[in-house]
């Protein structure tokens, strides 16, 4: 069975996006990109909400702009070779590949992806990650936290849910950026 991952870039006071400006600096860095690269490489299928599918889309064409640097042409090529469900009620069409529009985000079908997968998927994007946090489904949660406090926006974690976390990685980066793995117990 798959596990169902968890992962985005936060705040140092937990939010996955903020309410004015952005979350701060450090995910831009080569090294971290480069960490994500690695750590992402494997994932099988990508599930997006509409908003977070158009700013991911941007990697089914960024190997076309001139003087990429390696590791972000090998970022789009592993984006590009992955499995993407979109879930919104307003997309109409996809514009990549291996890409696929489901309506809305039903749990039993996730559990029933998550069983038959060869490869873990992602769930990417604090609303529809909190469907899949209440619901149980999230195996592991991947933090890379930033060095801002940004004061409000919208929360990694969802209100109202009680998650007992195990620490099994965790990683400092020259920019400052922390990285923290954890998997449900």
């Amino acid at each position: 069975m798959a596990k169902l991952i968890y992962s985005m870039v936060t705040s140092l006071d937990g939010y996955a996006e903020a309410a004015e400006g952005d979350l701060g600096t450090g995910a831009e860095d080569q090294e971290v990109h480069i960490f994500i690269n690695d750590l992402f490489r494997p994932v099988g299928t990508y599930l997006y909400g509409r908003r977070m599918y158009e700013t991911m889309v941007y990697w089914e064409t960024a190997h076309t702009e001139p003087d990429q640097p390696p590791h972000i042409l090998q970022y789009a090529r592993d984006w590009q070779a992955a499995e993407k469900i979109v879930y919104s009620t307003t997309l109409e069409s996809v514009s990549s590949a291996k890409t696929r529009i489901e309506r809305t985000f039903d749990l039993d079908a996730v559990r029933k992806l998550k069983a038959e997968a060869d490869h873990d998927l992602t769930v990417d994007g604090p609303n529809l990650a909190a469907q899949a946090i209440a619901a149980g489904l999230v195996d592991e949660y991947h933090l890379f936290i930033t060095t801002s406090v940004v004061g409000g926006g919208k929360r990694f974690f969802p209100d109202g849910v009680r998650l007992d976390l195990e620490l099994v990685e965790e990683r400092a980066f020259d920019s400052g950026l922390i990285y923290a793995r954890y998997r449900t117990r």
